[in-house]
């Protein structure tokens, strides 16, 4: 495991990879048959004849599996994973043995004008299949403990 990350210890251009995780019909359908019902995620058939053409992840089973793969497997945030507002698109579906890997990069490190004891990142995670398809772009705003408070 990485030393613990604090808002000092990152810059702009920063890069981080997953672990890798690859995707079985039983958590496509799992998810789906709790978050998100719909016949193109549960059923083969169904899916062979929607837009999809087979089956294929929920978007958010998708997002799910992104967040379940920073928090376990890249540069540990000191704090954790703390959220201040997201972007999400979802390029391709995510489909039954996809291989997923996400790979995250600074955007940008700012301090907080408000609360000196954080610092805020932006931070872009491309979610990419064993071909090197992005599947999921999440784009993220994360507040980060400072390791010094300024003041």
């Amino acid at each position: 495991m990485h030393e613990t990350l604090y808002f000092e210890d990152v810059h702009v251009g920063q890069r981080f990879e997953s672990a890798k995780r690859v995707i079985t019909v039983d958590e496509i359908k799992r998810f789906a048959s709790e978050f998100d019902p719909q016949p193109f995620h549960l059923d083969e058939e169904a899916a062979a004849k929607s837009l999809f053409g087979a089956l294929a992840a929920s978007g958010w089973h998708t997002a799910a599996l992104t967040m379940r793969l920073l928090v376990d497997s890249t540069a540990p945030m000191s704090g954790g994973v703390v959220g201040a507002g997201v972007e999400i698109a979802w390029t391709r579906p995510v489909r039954v043995g996809d291989e997923l890997q996400v790979v995250s990069e600074i955007l940008e490190a700012r301090e907080s004008r408000s609360k000196p004891d954080r610092g805020i990142i932006t931070l872009r995670s491309e979610t990419r299949n064993q071909k090197g398809e992005t599947v999921q772009v999440l784009t993220s705003r994360i507040v980060m403990p400072r390791r010094e408070t300024k003041g």
